[in-house]
C-alpha cells in the first residue's frame, strides 16, 4: 500500500472514530467537586483537537482544545499561526440545544482552550458537545463527547 493510501485510510478511520463516541461518561452520583471527562483527539486543520466537560453537579462545562499534532522536527522552524474558525455546541441528547459558540482565533504553537458557557441541565441527562476547528482550505471534522449528569 502507498503512503498515500495508507494516509487517506487512516484519515477515514479517524474521521469515523471521533464522530462516533464509544458512550457518554458516566459520573460519580452526588458529586459536588468538580469531575473532568474527555473524549477523543481527532485532526482537524492539520492539529489536534479534542472536547472536554468538566461537571459538578448538575452543572456542566464543555471547551475544546486545540494543539500541535506532534513535535515540529528538530532543527525545524515552528509552523506559521493558523487563522481558525472554531465552533462549539452543546446539546440535551434528545432534548434542546443548550449553547454554540463561534470564534475566530489565531493558533500559533501553544495549545489553546476555547469555553463554552456553563449549563445547569436535570438529573439524568446526557449531555454532548461537539467541536470543530476549520482552517482554509481544510474543513472542520468534528470531535464529540457526551456526559451523563448522575445524581
Amino acid at each position: 500500500m502507498n503512503r498515500l493510501a495508507l494516509l487517506v485510510a487512516g484519515t477515514a478511520v479517524l474521521a469515523v472514530s471521533t464522530i462516533t463516541p464509544a458512550g457518554a461518561a458516566a459520573l460519580p452520583t452526588g458529586s459536588t467537586e468538580t469531575v473532568t471527562s474527555c473524549g477523543y483527539s481527532g485532526l482537524q486543520a492539520g492539529l489536534n483537537t479534542r472536547v472536554c466537560a468538566e461537571v459538578t453537579g448538575t452543572t456542566v462545562e464543555f471547551y475544546g482544545t486545540v494543539g500541535l499534532a506532534g513535535p515540529p522536527s528538530p532543527g525545524g522552524p515552528w509552523p506559521d499561526p493558523k487563522e481558525l474558525i472554531t465552533t462549539l455546541s452543546t446539546e440535551v441528547v434528545g432534548g434542546v440545544a443548550l449553547s454554540t459558540r463561534t470564534s475566530q482565533v489565531i493558533f500559533t504553537a501553544s495549545t489553546l482552550q476555547l469555553r463554552g458557557p456553563a449549563s445547569t441541565v436535570p438529573c439524568g441527562s446526557t449531555v454532548r458537545a461537539t467541536f470543530a476547528a476549520a482552517s482554509y482550505p481544510r474543513p472542520a471534522q468534528p470531535v464529540v463527547h457526551e456526559v451523563t449528569i448522575a445524581c
